[in-house]
C-alpha cells in the first residue's frame, strides 16, 4: 500500500469515530416520563412554566439555585431544579426548554432555555447555563 492509502484510512477512522463520539454525547428532546425511565440520561424537556405555582429563588440563602414547576408537552408537571441564578424575565417566558436529568420525581436541570414574547428579540430562544451563569443571546450565533 501507498503511504497515500494508510494516510487515507487513518482519516476516514477518525472522522468515522468523531461522529460516533457526537452521537453519542448528544442529548435528546423527551418528556418527563421518558426522562425518569433513564435518569442517568440528559434530556432536553419542552414545556410551559406553571405560573401558578411557587417559582423559589432566594439569593441570600443560596444564588445558584433556582426551583420552579415544568409542564412538559404531554402535560405531565415536576419541580426543576436549576443550579444557577434565575434567569431575567423568566416570568414571561412563553416556552421553556430545560436541560439535565431526573432524579426521582425531581428535574436537575444544569440549562435553561427560553422563548421569551419580546419586541427586542422577535421572539427568539435565550440560554441560561449555570456553568456561564449569564444568559447568552441565540441570535448572535
Amino acid at each position: 500500500m501507498k503511504k497515500s492509502h494508510i494516510i487515507g484510512i487513518i482519516l476516514i477512522a477518525l472522522a468515522i469515530g468523531a461522529i460516533l463520539s457526537t452521537f453519542s454525547d448528544s442529548s435528546t428532546y423527551a418528556s418527563f416520563n421518558e426522562a425518569i425511565k433513564e435518569p442517568e440520561e440528559e434530556f432536553h424537556v419542552v414545556g410551559k412554566l406553571n405560573k401558578s405555582k411557587d417559582m423559589v429563588y432566594l439569593p441570600e440563602k443560596d444564588a445558584n439555585l433556582f426551583s420552579f414547576y415544568l409542564t412538559d408537552r404531554e402535560g405531565t408537571e415536576k419541580k426543576v431544579l436549576f443550579n444557577g441564578a434565575k434567569p431575567q424575565d423568566f416570568e414571561r417566558s412563553e416556552q421553556v426548554v430545560i436541560v439535565g436529568e431526573m432524579n426521582g420525581e425531581v428535574f436537575n436541570a444544569n440549562k435553561i432555555l427560553m422563548k421569551c414574547p419580546s419586541k427586542y428579540n422577535d421572539g427568539k430562544m435565550e440560554e441560561t447555563s449555570h456553568e456561564a451563569d449569564k444568559k447568552i443571546s441565540l441570535n448572535n450565533k
